[in-house]
């Protein structure tokens, strides 16, 4: 699989349990569909790479939600990878 660039839309809360946190994220564009995991890139304005797995994939009416543990914020640009 190759990557895709894109820009985070959105983000909400998908749970808490225990004191962590889990949050879906939406994207400009995706080459993610559901069940699928992988990784999303993005850099820091310290210049450090972050790097933050996409632990699944639901869509809701059309929308494409990432389910990670680390929420970027809407407008991060990021780099996606399906399958790692």
């Amino acid at each position: 699989m190759g990557e895709f660039s894109s820009v985070v839309t959105d983000i909400r809360e998908e749970s808490r349990v225990g004191g962590r946190q889990r949050w879906q994220m939406t994207l400009e564009r995706t080459e993610f569909v559901a069940g699928d995991v992988g990784v999303l890139e993005a850099v820091a304005r310290s210049g450090a790479r972050l790097v933050v797995p996409v632990l699944g994939v639901v869509v809701e009416a059309g929308e494409v939600w990432h389910l990670v543990e680390k929420p970027l914020g809407a407008g991060t640009t990021v780099t996606g990878r399906v399958g790692e």
